[in-house]
């Protein structure tokens, strides 16, 4: 079950215009991103808790990364509200679900199976700094491997996209475009490394969420 797994390619996905497609437990449904593998697999999706539904308990041994879109996300670890950024290494566990509903970005089997580093961030208590023209940053993560932030860029701005270790973003809000493609809320797009690319939003700005340098290796379906 493959989507956009041919990594040395620029990928984008409308996820507002896709069906949302059930999953293996009732109430739970995705949009599925890119893919690699079968129902374990190295996978983004945006996923959508029904009010009231859960998973039964089980480990991420691969790890698992997400960031609360809407609603409220919830665990054994506490209530998490739309803008929260999470990662839960790999052989961590919890049992996830939402009383009230909600929907995430999240990612799977992408971590260094040694990391063991527990984030939790909500980033509406956090501020954006001003970092280049027309650009603010809020940093989540940061490490060897990869670098997490949100930004904010202003109406009419030409942003540069150095994908020069691969590079995705997520639109939150606001509208921008890349290569001729208008990318809006919920749009998704996946930068090969060693490419480079400008954004440029329109009279409203936008909000994204961008992850770079992940892509240096190419990405491979969990050894399970």
């Amino acid at each position: 079950m493959g989507r956009h797994d041919d990594f040395s390619k620029r990928a984008a996905v409308h996820s507002a215009e896709e069906p949302w497609v059930a999953s293996p437990m009732a109430g739970v449904d995705r949009r599925m991103l890119d893919r690699i593998g079968d129902e374990v697999a190295r996978a983004t999706t945006i996923v959508r808790y029904a009010p009231g539904s859960k998973f039964s308990s089980h480990v991420h041994t691969g790890g698992e990364e997400f960031l609360v879109l809407d609603g409220v996300f919830q665990d054994e670890h506490g209530d998490f509200p739309a803008g929260s950024y999470i990662r839960n290494p790999p052989e961590s566990s919890h049992t996830p679900g939402s009383e009230p509903g909600c929907t995430i970005f999240v990612k799977l089997w992408q971590f260094d199976l040694a990391d063991r580093t527990h984030v939790r961030v909500d980033t509406g208590k956090m501020r954006f700094v001003a970092e280049r023209d027309g650009v603010e940053v809020m940093p989540l993560f940061h490490d060897a491997r990869e670098d997490v932030v949100l930004e904010r860029w202003a109406p009419g701005a030409e942003v540069t996209l150095d994908a020069s270790g691969g590079m995705e973003v997520l639109v939150l809000e606001g509208a921008f475009t890349e290569a001729g493609e208008v990318f809006r809320k919920d749009s998704w797009l996946r930068l090969p490394r060693d490419s480079r690319s400008t954004a440029t939003t329109g009279p409203e700005g936008a909000r994204v969420w961008i992850k770079r340098d992940h892509l240096r290796e190419d990405p491979r379906a969990p050894a399970v």
